[in-house]
């Protein structure tokens, strides 16, 4: 973490004029840093941004939240994840801001600002993008293989042997991280079960993981698994660090899931590949399931939220302000990110890579189901054992049994 949030200048003494905002540490930040210099040219309460490295920014937040060492505004992405804060009194509810600027909620889309409403009041406003789980892929190594982006779950199984077959790891994991494991649960439950599971699961009811849906997307998942379609090492492998998307870039593995910040995370580390090699589907349909072949999993936006006790409100509000501007829109865009301002669209033709931000924003427009990623849609205290469970049964130190046991004893508040 940059040494700043840990120095004087907290909320708790006002920083001379100064407020401290916290984001997640990812190549996204040169936008943030961005905004924060132009909004410091002309603010008399200046902004200091702090970053986190992207695998400690969870536990570093909630370290710090109820400390005097917090920040006044930070990122976070909605739902669950700041639940407990709101339940705790730490937040500013921002219907002030929004009376005295009703585009703080009208310039987003809906769907995406309710994101952040807990208990009827709004407690964030978007900022970064829409992020869609999609399946990455290389495609030279595909065409080297004679293989087209799979459209169906028996396609990608027939890949991934085909792959393994010829010394390539079918599909690059960050298994330490645990949470790219997750992924892959979400749509496999989403396709097979529908979003009403997660959402009965959330709500409390335990029987939802003992399910016979939940069974099959269980049994599904160890199939693709026990192909070897992740190697022998993903436990090991991290895409915080860069290793797991260096795998893809570099022909050493043909595919990766991931959150759409994956076209960012390229484009920083491998910009050559991102712009020629990179290619990107929807997740494979399943048939028989629950689940609408067009829904979606992920995150539908990051929030910015302020803490109830930061001395300069109306600057974070004024911050805030530049979350729909023209400037933001465009920064974003060029960064490979899909705002969900009302006028995105208008600029599409901008983005580093207008046809995959196109094609992003007709699979949200489209999408029937935008399900909230499981880690974000459970609260904090969940996040943990939710982990845990995803990555013992993926490496097979849990089965079926002992996964749907670990999800019903999770804390739903």
């Amino acid at each position: 973490m940059t040494a700043a949030c840990g120095s004087g200048g907290s909320s708790s003494d006002g920083g001379a004029g100064t407020i401290r905002v916290l984001v997640y540490g990812d190549a996204t930040n040169k936008v943030e840093k961005q905004i924060v210099e132009t909004f410091n040219r002309t603010s008399k309460v200046k902004v200091v941004l702090d970053t986190v490295p992207g695998a400690d920014y969870q536990q570093k937040l909630q370290t710090v939240i109820n400390t005097p060492q917090a920040p006044d505004v930070f990122f976070n992405w909605g739902g669950g994840s700041i639940q407990p804060f709101v339940k705790a009194g730490l937040l500013l509810p921002l219907d002030d801001f929004i009376a005295q600027d009703p585009g703080l909620k009208d310039n987003f889309l809906p769907s995406v600002f309710n994101s952040a409403v807990v208990d009827g009041k709004p407690y964030g406003i978007p900022m970064r993008g829409t992020q869609p789980v999609l399946l990455f892929h290389n495609k030279k190594v595909l065409a080297d293989a004679g293989l087209t982006p799979p459209k169906t779950w028996p396609e990608l199984i027939a890949d991934a042997k085909t792959l393994k077959a010829k010394g390539i790891t079918p599909i690059a994991l960050g298994g330490a991280d645990r949470w790219p494991t997750l992924m892959w649960f979400e749509y496999l439950y989403d396709r097979i079960a529908g979003p009403g599971l997660l959402q009965k699961a959330v709500g409390g009811d335990r029987a939802a993981w003992a399910s016979e849906d939940s069974r099959k997307a269980l049994a599904t998942l160890r199939e693709l698994v026990d192909t070897g379609a992740f190697g022998t090492n993903f436990d090991s492998v991290k895409f915080t660090d860069g290793g797991s998307p260096a795998l893809v870039a570099k022909g050493k593995a043909a595919f990766e899931l991931m959150g759409s910040w994956y076209y960012s995370t390229q484009q920083d580390g491998n910009p050559d590949f991102a712009k020629s090699g990179l290619g990107y589907t929807g997740f494979p349909t399943i048939d028989g399931g629950q689940g609408d072949a067009a829904d979606v999993v992920g995150n539908t936006n990051n929030f910015y939220s302020v803490l109830k006790k930061s001395k300069h409100p109306e600057a974070a509000a004024a911050f805030l302000k530049l979350m729909y501007s023209e400037e933001f829109v465009k920064a974003q865009l060029a960064a490979g990110n899909l705002p969900t301002t009302v006028n995105t669209v208008e600029y599409l033709d901008t983005a580093a890579s207008p046809a995959y931000s196109k094609y992003q924003y007709e699979l949200v427009k489209a999408a029937p189901s935008f399900q909230l990623s499981w880690d974000q849609a459970y609260p904090p205290s969940a996040i943990t054992p939710l982990q845990t469970a995803v990555q013992q049964f993926f490496n097979g130190k849990l089965d079926a049994d002992g996964f749907i046991k670990a999800m019903q004893a999770l804390p739903t508040e």
